[in-house]
């Protein structure tokens, strides 16, 4: 009995998927090299020195830095608590923590709205504060905040829950109290863990653009950030959108490069 060749089967199926590779692969990668290719590579400096980019430059990184600080302040605790305690509830509150990572950007928009808004569920007991949010720069950070914080929740719990509990255990045991325990031994082992969920947080909430659109507005010098310049350049100085197109691919790439030796770095050290 004659057994079929598996060569040549082999061979063709590794064609097949070759092929398959080549054709994604080509498709992700013809925007990135259009857009340098488009660009006006010499002009960037200049243009990137433009006044408008300069706010726009201001508006993103102060956003981004007070964003990030309640994220990692708030959902490092947080992360903690749904990764070492049971108790009824944890479910939906996980489920609540991941939910805006799936959630529609115009969706979270309008939900902020819904919230904060003049008219919104807490926006009369704002108002009547004194406290007006959509269209400031605290709705900015707010925007970003609800999308990129369970990025780095997520992957908070999963290094939290990575720890040998025998460590904390020990840790007890010998007199440190829950805190002491919290900042000098789970802090300290779950840190490429948590640097690795900072970097998905941060680039989620640097090109955050729906909700920010809908809750904040796109005012120059106020609540215009990099992704919304490019909106507001593509009918007016192409080439400007272009430049920070450029900006943002490399930050991107970087931030990219950064969560990859990261996660190489947290595999090579847990062999």
């Amino acid at each position: 009995m004659r057994h079929p060749r598996r060569g040549g089967g082999e061979a063709g199926f590794t064609a097949f998927l070759a092929l398959c590779a080549g054709v994604s692969l080509t498709f992700l990668a013809v925007p990135i090299v259009a857009l340098f290719w488009e660009a006006p590579l010499g002009e960037i400096p200049s243009l990137l020195g433009d006044p408008v980019v300069r706010d726009i430059l201001v508006v993103t990184a102060k956003t981004n830095l007070i964003a990030n600080l309640l994220i990692i302040g708030f959902g490092t605790p947080t992360a903690y608590l749904l990764a070492t305690r049971e108790f009824r509830g944890r479910t939906l509150a996980v489920t609540l923590v991941e939910l805006p990572v799936v959630l529609p950007p115009a969706v979270a928009g309008i939900g902020l709205l819904a919230a904060f808004g003049a008219n919104g569920l807490l926006g009369g007991v704002l108002k009547d504060a004194g406290i007006m949010i959509p269209f400031t720069q605290w709705a900015v950070v707010m925007a970003i905040t609800f999308v990129a914080s369970p990025f780095y929740v997520r992957q908070a719990i999963t290094a939290f829950q990575s720890v040998d509990p025998l460590l904390p255990a020990a840790s007890r045991t010998l007199g440190a109290g829950p805190v002491r325990t919290f900042l000098r031994v789970l802090l300290p082992l779950s840190a490429s863990g948590l640097m690795a969920g900072w970097v998905l947080s941060f680039a989620r909430g640097i090109g955050e653009f729906g909700a920010t659109i809908m809750f904040a507005g796109n005012v120059q010098g106020v609540t215009q950030t990099l992704t919304l310049g490019i909106y507001e350049q593509l009918n007016g100085d192409f080439d400007l959108a272009l430049a920070i197109g450029v900006l943002l691919v490399i930050l991107s790439g970087a931030v990219l490069l950064t969560y990859k030796l990261i996660s190489s770095w947290r595999s090579s050290t847990s062999i």
